[in-house]
């Protein structure tokens, strides 16, 4: 247990230290002292990035009598993951300012979530993936609920009970394949699959569980907490929102269907349904919506969908392509809720004419959101123009039969286009003499954020085979 501790579990270690550390100043230190708690989430996640060099990913290390695993898979994911969590972290002045006397408790739940998140990545049976779920998943409740007020605590219920069900559907799904294999390993659930004939009752039961797990993605048939919780969601936890759980939940799930899942063409055709029916909801939803947390809820839906299908045609090429997808993301959604959370700061509602002719005083970053924002929608020289065509080749050479969902895909994300030409046209609006436009007030730390995330985006955009290339290394070597 020693070994398995140094080899494997040092990140995930020393983010718990810190999470004690943030439970007992809670406890002890006075709240004029909340400016710190940044700080210290911030210095325990830097340590944990530092300590992944000290992960053993070759070969393949199986820790805790197999229920944990590190390969160069799971450490990208953890990687990614926390420093998403490092960005978040420097996001939440506003909240933690308002909220002081709370602000070393909600530190502790945000590195808690963390925390579950890449236990969620590396776990290698499903009681250590149920228990790392629920680890990311409850301080998820009280993050949300964290802007006080009704609209606040009505978004943390609805993700509550959806949670629960989904959790439900999840746990169903594993009893029948332990069931039918005697075990919950996944190692050892694969080794039964790949030498018996596929049935019926393993793809019900993949179903289930992938089911449960794509609720975090907000995909049908769990997409109805979506639209509510962007909009009574604090900025900063939109942040960590839409950005670390969906990368633990991917990570997850690709794992699964490279492995236990693999041979169940029922799972495959389920997850096109779905996911058809969920981009179609969330590019159509968009378009009559003039909240901008909303619309940007529709693109994490449509997105995820996007990723979700090309990951259930399982191959090298595909599962790369999931990897550069939702590494280009993550890092526009977080230049898109660090411009956001800049604006809240500053006073400005959230409706699309709210943001009209901000681009007159505030020039930079307002680039730096319009450079998000065209990187969500797929602009040429964007990173996420790279992703979009990568991912929709993956699915076109994944047959002939997927060919009429790409073209569905493909329209949809023209129609999408409009909303989000919708969010950023009335920045640059010519405003009345007599119409006063504010100067957005920003930390150094959302500012760092924000500016930090733009370049890289373009980057990646212009320069995207460094990153394609170890995209496909860590897809191989799965």
């Amino acid at each position: 247990m020693i070994n398995d501790f140094f080899n494997i579990l040092l990140p995930q270690g020393c983010l718990a230290v810190f999470i004690l550390i943030q439970l007992l100043l809670g406890m002890f230190v006075s709240p004029r002292a909340y400016k710190y708690s940044r700080l210290i989430s911030a210095i325990g996640i830097s340590a944990s990035i530092v300590l992944l060099s000290t992960v053993q990913i070759e070969p393949q290390y199986f820790g805790l009598r197999n229920a944990v695993m590190s390969d160069s898979y799971t450490l990208l994911f953890d990687f990614i993951i926390l420093l998403c969590g490092f960005f978040v972290v420097l996001l939440t002045k506003n909240l933690i300012t308002q909220r002081r006397q709370n602000a070393y408790t909600f530190n502790a739940l945000l590195l808690t979530a963390i925390f579950g998140a890449i236990n969620t990545v590396s776990a290698n049976d499903f009681l250590t993936l149920f228990i790392s779920i629920e680890l990311l998943s409850f301080p998820t409740y009280f993050l949300i609920a964290s802007n006080k007020g009704y609209y606040s605590k009505e978004a943390s219920f609805k993700y509550l009970i959806t949670s629960a069900v989904s959790t439900g559907v999840f746990l169903f799904g594993v009893s029948y394949l332990y069931g039918l294999t005697s075990s919950i390993n996944l190692t050892e659930i694969y080794e039964f699959v790949a030498q018996h004939e596929p049935s019926l009752l393993c793809s019900f039961a993949g179903i289930m569980i992938i089911l449960g797990l794509i609720s975090k993605l907000s995909v049908f048939p769990f997409a109805n907490w979506i639209i509510d919780v962007f909009k009574g969601t604090e900025t900063s936890v939109l942040a960590f929102l839409s950005t670390i759980p969906k990368l633990a939940m991917f990570g997850i799930i690709c794992r699964l269907l490279v492995f236990p899942l693999s041979n169940s063409f029922e799972l495959v055709c389920t997850i096109a349904v779905l996911t058809v029916i969920t981009a179609l909801w969330a590019n159509t939803y968009a378009i009559k919506e003039k909240n901008v947390k909303c619309i940007l809820a529709c693109s994490s839906a449509a997105n995820a969908s996007y990723a979700l299908l090309t990951a259930c045609l399982v191959s090298v090429y595909n599962l790369s392509a999931v990897i550069f997808y939702l590494i280009c993301y993550v890092i526009m959604n977080l230049v898109v809720f660090a411009f956001l959370n800049i604006t809240e700061g500053n006073g400005i509602g959230n409706q699309v004419e709210d943001f009209k002719g901000l681009f007159r005083k505030n020039h930079g970053t307002v680039i730096s959101y319009v450079i998000g924002i065209l990187g969500l929608a797929g602009f040429p020289i964007m990173s996420g123009f790279v992703a979009k065509i990568y991912l929709f080749s993956a699915i076109a050479n994944s047959g002939l039969i997927f060919i009429p969902i790409l073209l569905v895909l493909m329209l949809l994300t023209v129609i999408a286009l409009y909303y989000y030409l919708k969010i950023i046209l009335p920045l640059f609006d010519e405003c009345d003499k007599n119409f006063a436009v504010k100067i957005l007030k920003a930390a150094y730390s959302q500012k760092f954020v924000l500016f930090i995330c733009t370049a890289v985006t373009m980057l990646i955009g212009i320069y995207p085979e460094k990153l394609i290339e170890i995209c496909r290394f860590i897809a191989y070597n799965i």
